[in-house]
């Protein structure tokens, strides 16, 4: 009776081990589908976390050194990948010699309020040409605003997945990195380019507006182009952050409570 106790006991750890196991995946599953455009400081750091922590329950204690070299992933600074020769924007895209030595500015209208917004085509003319010419088209209207983070350090409201689910569009991505920060901070009132993971051309459609001082960790392509910053209402997308994310994977990463849409994005 005894023995027949022990190994239901066991059968049931194991079976609650590979629960956890499956539950980690789907929850990766979940963040990578999420946010595919924005490796973050505050994804990061979750991501390593949950791995360690599952390494300590089901693989035993990691190494020092193991330790160490995750950390010093976290930490490494920024800087713009160098392309492979291959690497090409397609003929959809617009050319940076359009936005080149040129100052646009504008509104970001929301439905919570307008934000006040200068794209820089001297230091990121490229991603400037991109984003005057969506603008033009009148592309994000429509369009919500589908992540928020309000971690301490990472503070972020990401907007332009045209699907509305954080999901970019494989037709239209671009390169190559600019102006990104040597020191992985990026300050309150900058907007950046969001991008696939690793990937210096994997720039597409989406755009995030920090809202506070922010390190976002550079990846195996570097950090995240700064194409401007906000000229005003900043305090827009604070209000926006202090109402909070839904209820989800993560208490400071997903969906802002008060649903954000663009109403208009104009530029000259």
């Amino acid at each position: 009776m005894a023995a027949s106790s022990r190994s239901a006991r066991e059968a049931k750890r194991r079976v609650q081990q590979m629960e956890a196991k499956r539950e980690l995946r789907r929850e990766q599953d979940k963040r990578r589908k999420r946010d595919n455009v924005l490796a973050t400081a505050g994804g990061a750091a979750a991501l390593v976390l949950a791995i360690v922590l599952q390494l300590t329950v089901f693989s035993g204690n990691p190494t020092e050194d193991e330790f160490k070299a995750a950390e010093a992933g976290l930490k490494s600074p920024s800087a713009s990948a160098t392309p492979s020769a291959s690497a090409s924007n397609g003929p959809n895209i617009p050319k940076p010699e359009t936005a080149a030595g040129k100052t646009f500015t504008g509104e970001l209208a929301l439905n919570r309020g307008t934000v006040g917004v200068e794209l820089d085509g001297t230091k990121a003319p490229q991603a400037a040409a991109v984003f005057k010419s969506l603008a033009d088209q009148n592309f994000f209207n429509g369009v919500n605003c589908h992540r928020l983070t309000t971690a301490d350090s990472f503070g972020v409201l990401q907007c332009g997945s045209k699907s509305g689910d954080g999901n970019s569009d494989p037709a239209f991505t671009w390169g190559p990195l600019e102006n990104t920060p040597v020191d992985n901070k990026y300050p309150a009132g900058t907007i950046a380019v969001a991008r696939t993971g690793g990937n210096a051309y994997g720039n597409g459609t989406q755009f995030f507006i920090v809202y506070k001082d922010t390190v976002i960790p550079a990846d195996a392509a570097g950090g995240y182009t700064v194409v401007g910053k906000v000229t005003s209402g900043l305090d827009v997308v604070g209000k926006i952050a202090a109402a909070g994310v839904k209820p989800g994977a993560s208490a400071t990463d997903g969906a802002p409570v008060e649903p954000v849409t663009i109403d208009s994005f104009s530029l000259k």
